[in-house]
């Protein structure tokens, strides 16, 4: 295995828990923003450039910051939010650990067991113009039903927002 690739995941799986186990709900978003950046390095080892800067620009930057925005917003500290009781913890780790046991059950046959055969190596494989060359040859009817749906969200989000005269919104 590549050593950068042991790098990536260690740090990925280390800020992942990092984001689970932090106090400190700004700590928890620093670290799922350097998880993405893991993420974003190995998408540049499987030779996916564009989905990594993707991955940096929206999910690193725009979503990060939303998330930021909403945790500082809301003000969350230690002293307003209620103590959980020692039930609910136990009955936390109960679900999470048989919803571990029901994943882990369901995918046991999904994982190959031999040695599959090798294909060959497309350098081109991740790059700009080939997605784009996909995207607008093999998958137009999709690519154009998706932009029908986002322009329907942003109708029905300007209609929702509008405010006519004298009316009160909650």
């Amino acid at each position: 295995m590549h050593p950068l690739f042991l790098f990536l995941s260690f740090v990925a799986l280390l800020s992942a828990l990092g984001v689970v186990f932090a106090k400190n709900p700004v700590h928890s978003v620093l670290f799922l923003i350097l998880t993405f950046f893991t993420l974003s390095g190995h998408y540049l080892l499987l030779n996916a450039q564009f989905l990594a800067a993707v991955n940096i620009i929206v999910y690193a930057g725009a979503i990060m910051v939303l998330f930021l925005f909403v945790i500082m917003f809301l003000n969350l500290n230690v002293d307003t939010e209620p103590h959980k009781p020692a039930m609910a913890k136990i009955a936390a780790a109960v679900a999470g650990g048989s919803l571990l046991l029901i994943l882990v059950a369901a995918l046991k046959d999904i994982v190959p067991t031999g040695v599959a055969a090798g294909t060959p190596f497309n350098s081109q494989i991740g790059m700009v113009d080939q997605l784009g060359l996909k995207l607008y040859t093999d998958f137009l009817l999709p690519f154009e039903l998706a932009s029908v749906l986002f322009l329907i969200a942003m109708v029905g989000a300007v209609m929702l927002g509008k405010r006519e005269a004298g009316e009160r919104n909650f």
